[in-house]
């Protein structure tokens, strides 16, 4: 601040210069105090900013066209939700996963009651190369499975692990009780990117910088012969790779992770230049009769050969009771009460 007036004098001068440091440092200390609260929460403060969203790789139609977006401060978990994180919620309400509940046989007509019974979806690699074109050749329904189980009745959920088989009604429920939300599509992005523009991967320009590997995703031959060249074959716990610009983990790749958006391949001619929440309504030209939700990141499936929508920018969808063994989310929450700009 200036004050142009002729008896300003030094030792005003001084203590106009005092006052502002010292308001400086009192902002820094109760931003600082803020941090510290989330992050003991196992949040990050975020800061809002603009950036442009979407990707220039043509191949992701409905990743075009690129637009500059302005987002207000926000709080981020700094990693995907865990098993252990979701048994409190569950441990504290009685809460049914839609993969854990009986199935009504008035939404299945002609399947046969023996048939309907409660699980998700779980990658079961072949034994030997099989047509890309065919998504069954390595997915299949299992009976009993669920974030408790993730591969079957006999299987059982890690702690540290992200939480999977959750829809997104399920990730909804889980959001509201920590008193959270899920987070925009614009809001996963921008925070994916750090601070960095466009870029092939959310880390930088190359896929393996010093020869190391920087997300949980597939090498090797899809889908049957994963070299786990990485260090894993399937999930990795939370915080195996480092954290990028703003503290957060696994941005990309480990399991894909459900935005509050509803899908749509168009919205991007439209959205909102300010804090984009997404469209009114789903439409997806390939399934029109389904209500989808935006995913984001990719997961521990996506490769070049195959799904390479763990790509900065590119974008992922889902049915809202549909779940699978590659599945989790993440929770943000509004910046209240001073604590972020």
């Amino acid at each position: 601040m200036r004050f142009f007036f002729k008896f300003l004098t030094f030792m005003a001068i001084v203590l106009i210069v005092a006052c502002h440091n010292s308001n400086q440092q009192v902002d820094q200390a109760a931003e600082q105090q803020a941090k510290t609260i989330a992050s003991k929460a196992g949040m990050v403060l975020v800061r809002g900013g603009s950036f442009t969203m979407g990707s220039e790789d043509r191949s992701f139609v409905d990743a075009q066209s690129l637009h500059q977006v302005t987002l207000r401060s926000f709080w981020m978990d700094e990693h995907e939700v865990t098993n252990e994180q979701f048994a409190k919620f569950v441990d504290a309400t009685g809460y049914k996963t839609v993969a854990e509940r009986e199935i009504n046989p008035k939404d299945f007509p002609g399947v046969p009651l023996e048939r309907l019974v409660p699980g998700s979806v779980v990658f079961a690699p072949p034994s030997r190369p099989v047509s890309l074109d065919d998504p069954l050749q390595w997915w299949k329904y299992v009976y009993g499975a669920s974030w408790k189980h993730p591969f079957g009745a006999d299987s059982k959920a890690e702690a540290k692990k992200p939480v999977v088989h959750v829809s997104y009604i399920d990730a909804e429920a889980y959001a509201k009780w920590a008193g959270k939300r899920l987070p925009t599509e614009a809001e996963w992005e921008y925070a994916a990117r750090a601070g960095k523009e466009q870029q092939p991967y959310y880390w930088g320009v190359e896929l393996k910088p010093s020869g190391k590997w920087q997300a949980n995703i597939f090498q090797g031959r899809f889908p049957n012969g994963d070299t786990k060249e990485d260090g894993y074959q399937g999930i990795a716990d939370v915080k195996s790779y480092k954290a990028n610009a703003f503290g957060l983990y696994d941005m990309d790749g480990n399991v894909w992770e459900w935005c509050a958006d509803y899908y749509r391949p168009d919205y991007y001619q439209n959205s909102p230049a300010e804090n984009p929440t997404g469209p009114k309504d789903s439409y997806d030209p390939q399934e029109p009769g389904l209500v989808k939700r935006v995913q984001r990141g990719g997961s521990f499936l996506c490769s070049d050969e195959y799904c390479n929508r763990y790509k900065a920018g590119s974008r992922g969808k889902g049915e809202i009771n549909s779940a699978s063994n590659n599945l989790g989310f993440r929770c943000v929450k509004d910046v209240k009460n001073g604590d972020g700009k």
